[in-house]
């Protein structure tokens, strides 16, 4: 996941300052995922389980509420079919952003878990990972049918 998240860095980083700070935000999203599994039972890991959440809702919404817009809007300018083609993918993110937030929502922390507990949000975690590199590679695609397909065509009319 860290790696698609490098090369995506990589073809789309310095395009657009939103579409920058969002993948920055994958980053920091990737990064707080990766050390869950590190944090010690009780404050260590429910510091860490509070700031992955922040961190995820943060990107949620910047997915939802400022970066699909800006893409949906560039692609709208160009007239090529490209916005079709990217309503057909904006539903497939939304069972996605539902398990992120059933997720958020489950995270109360813990104070003293039982072995259950702890095997029960370790699964969560598990699926949320995959939940998340599927929103992931769909949103890859939203940048490639938006903004990338139009990058040339942008530069050739500035």
């Amino acid at each position: 996941m860290l790696e698609k998240c490098r090369n995506a860095r990589e073809r789309w980083g310095g395009v657009s300052q939103i579409i920058d700070h969002w993948l920055e935000q994958r980053q920091q999203l990737i990064s707080a995922f990766i050390n869950l599994p590190d944090a010690e039972v009780g404050e260590s890991l429910n510091a860490k389980i509070d700031n992955f959440c922040s961190v995820l809702i943060d990107y949620i919404s910047s997915g939802h509420f400022e970066v699909y817009e800006q893409l949906l809007n560039e692609g709208r300018e160009f007239k090529d079919g490209s916005v079709e083609k990217a309503q057909m993918l904006l539903p497939l993110i939304q069972p996605t952003t539902d398990f992120a937030l059933d997720f958020n929502d489950a995270c109360n922390g813990f104070s003293k878990p039982t072995l259950r507990e702890l095997r029960d949000f370790s699964n969560q975690l598990s699926h949320l990972g995959e939940s998340l590199e599927e929103r992931f590679s769909i949103e890859d695609q939203l940048i490639e049918i938006l903004h990338n397909a139009h990058s040339e065509q942008a530069q050739a009319m500035a």
